[in-house]
């Protein structure tokens, strides 16, 4: 059986890859599409530069950028707030932001009950 092709809206990733910035656009839903059309601010221009001119360290604070097909197969370091989290951008990834895949807050873990619990929490063994 032959592996499914990737198609956003229609298209495929190598079709997408031709297309301008302004009709890869046309294609996102309307806060991305605005978000692209609209101008982008310093720091998003000097990324999306970056990524097209190929350089191999690509590392941003802007977690807003929406990924563009010129994307695909490239290594990006987001920043996460206190660190960087390396991300492999793929073809699912087209339309979506950079920040959904860098989550900046832990998952909460409770431990054993602490100091003015109340009694029936006490009975809980604290390993």
């Amino acid at each position: 059986m032959a592996k499914k092709v990737f198609m956003y809206r229609g298209k495929k990733v190598e079709e997408l890859q031709k297309l301008s910035l302004k009709e890869f656009a046309q294609l996102l839903p309307a806060r991305e599409r605005r978000s692209l059309e609209r101008a982008q601010t310093p720091a998003e221009q000097a990324f999306m530069k970056s990524v097209e001119e190929g350089l191999a360290k690509l590392k941003t604070h802007c977690r807003t950028i929406v990924i563009t097909p010129q994307m695909i197969g490239k290594t990006i370091q987001i920043h996460r707030g206190n660190s960087f989290d390396r991300l492999l951008v793929t073809e699912e990834m087209i339309g979506h932001r950079l920040g959904e895949f860098a989550l900046t807050r832990k998952r909460l873990q409770h431990s054993a009950p602490g100091v003015g619990a109340t009694k029936s929490s006490g009975a809980i063994s604290a390993k």
